[in-house]
């Protein structure tokens, strides 16, 4: 099995609707959360539940953060396990819940989020958007919660390919003045956490080291980057992983 190494590379960048890795099965998903915001502030929306499941690195997270950095200045919230649970009690002057990682939250939790779910749901001008790593029916939660889930739209979101991935890191890598190989892009995929922000943030650090060393990107400059001493290396799938 292949190693990544983690290292310290600083705050990702945002997560929004732009970069993230677009996959056609998922476009009725992506639209569809592009414009909840317009739609809300429009009149009454018909489809305002929604449930997004994936398997990790799918992109879960990111999409939630995405639709939450793009809605109106306080106008959307984002809860997770972390969150206090007063953050789960209904604000009318809230638009958009996103609600990351529904599995994970505590049974005290759960039953503020099945509070808040029938709150969404009796006032027209607000939206309900949860994620978990599985369909509805076999996510580890209260029945009632689970239910509930259900009954809105539910998406699976299909992860993106290696070449999606390829193809994006090739592209932000034009955007800085990089030439970037293929064996670069295939070792930064086996070598690395896979997630785009990690990769991205990776593709950063190489671009601010290529400047310090005067030297263009090359494999050999990668792997004298990732091998300076302080660079921890861990198992893939270690660490934080926002494109979840």
């Amino acid at each position: 099995m292949s190693r990544q190494l983690t290292l310290d590379l600083g705050t990702p960048p945002p997560a929004t609707f732009d970069n993230f890795i677009m996959n056609e099965e998922n476009d009725e998903l992506i639209s569809r959360l592009q414009k909840l915001d317009l739609a809300l502030a429009a009149g009454p929306v018909p489809d305002r539940s929604f449930y997004i499941w994936g398997e990790p690195g799918s992109g879960r997270t990111h999409l939630l953060q995405a639709l939450v950095s793009d809605a109106s200045y306080g106008y959307a919230r984002y809860l997770t396990p972390q969150s206090p649970l007063g953050a789960f009690t209904f604000d009318p002057r809230i638009g958009i819940y996103a609600i990351d990682d529904c599995d994970r939250m505590s049974d005290t939790q759960q039953v503020a989020l099945f509070n808040l779910f029938n709150e969404v749901r009796a006032h027209p001008s607000s939206a309900f958007v949860a994620a978990g790593p599985a369909a509805p029916l076999a996510l580890d939660v209260r029945e009632d919660l689970r239910t509930r889930l259900g009954w809105g739209l539910v998406f699976h979101l299909s992860p993106p390919s290696d070449a999606g991935k390829i193809a994006v890191l090739k592209l932000a890598a034009k955007e800085r003045g990089i030439a970037l190989t293929d064996d670069i892009a295939a070792y930064l995929l086996t070598h690395f956490r896979r997630d785009m922000p990690s990769l991205m943030a990776l593709l950063d650090a190489l671009d601010r080291f290529s400047l310090e060393q005067k030297r263009a990107v090359t494999l050999p400059l990668l792997r004298r980057m990732l091998a300076r001493p302080g660079d921890d290396i861990a198992p893939p799938g270690t660490g934080p992983n926002r494109f979840e």
